[in-house]
């Protein structure tokens, strides 16, 4: 197997993954200058009590008097949970249905190619721009804080790029089985972005409840960056259930292409 299909893809989204990181890296470096300002100001955990609890538990904050914990409220629960968790499954909702709409899929399936390996190698091609977006950003966040005199743990930064990899790749894989179970490229993109917030929904508002383990079916209960950067801790049983859930999605895509007729 040479990947043909994961190479042309990534080659495809490798700019737009350049110009995410970039305007990801701005907001980063943005949240950092920002920071002593208001640290300096204001009583920033004073303020974060007269949040409304509903948002403080949805949003994941613990506090935000130190770098660590403005950067996992302002960077990370923000942009990497709900942002890119969106995007990604958005974007893996066009990898089959877009061809299939467009026509282009019959063509593909003409060469000495599986059902299988066209979706598995697609799903593949966005490793690429998880990965340049989590190396881009982390640097510049390590050495902003560094520029501000409150340096980020090495282990802490890296562990909360590294656990976020599985996230995305779950959530791109709600936005695959869209993009199977759906023809019409624009379809499969609104289903995926309904289903990704809505499971983040659910997860915020079940969480401290009788239902909480209703929460268990959405990503966003395994990866918490906030834990990683505030409290040190790191959830490799999460990320570990993220992947299985990653690979189940893919195989249930696999299965459901190869019976799809479509004519």
């Amino acid at each position: 197997m040479t990947f043909e299909f994961a190479r042309y893809e990534t080659r495809r989204r490798i700019r737009g993954a350049v110009a995410l990181a970039v305007g990801l890296s701005l907001l980063a470096a943005m949240v950092i200058w920002v920071y002593p300002s208001f640290a300096d100001s204001i009583d920033l955990d004073r303020l974060l009590q007269s949040y409304p609890e509903p948002i403080v538990k949805a949003m994941g904050i613990r506090t935000m008097s130190t770098l660590a914990g403005f950067l996992a409220v302002e960077l990370y629960n923000f942009a990497w949970v709900i942002l890119l968790g969106l995007y990604f499954a958005y974007s893996a909702a066009s990898l089959v249905a877009d061809d299939v709409e467009r026509e282009r899929m019959d063509m593909l399936l003409s060469l000495p190619v599986s059902r299988s390996r066209i979706v598995a190698e697609k799903f593949l091609s966005l490793l690429a721009p998880i990965l340049v977006l989590n190396v881009v950003t982390a640097v510049v966040v390590y050495v902003g804080s560094l520029l501000v005199d409150d340096a980020i743990p090495v282990a802490d930064l890296v562990a909360v790029h590294a656990l976020s990899i599985p996230y995305l790749l779950a959530c791109a894989g709600i936005g695959l089985v869209a993009s199977v179970a759906f023809d019409r490229e624009a379809i499969a993109q609104r289903v995926a972005l309904a289903v990704v917030f809505a499971l983040f929904l659910v997860e915020s508002v079940l969480t401290d409840t009788d239902y909480e383990v209703l929460g268990a079916v959405a990503p966003m209960r395994y990866y918490d960056p906030t834990a990683v950067l505030v409290d040190g801790q790191y959830d490799l049983l999460g990320a570990a259930v993220l992947l299985a859930a990653t690979v189940a999605l893919v195989v249930v895509s696999q299965q459901w292409f190869r019976r799809k007729d479509l004519n």
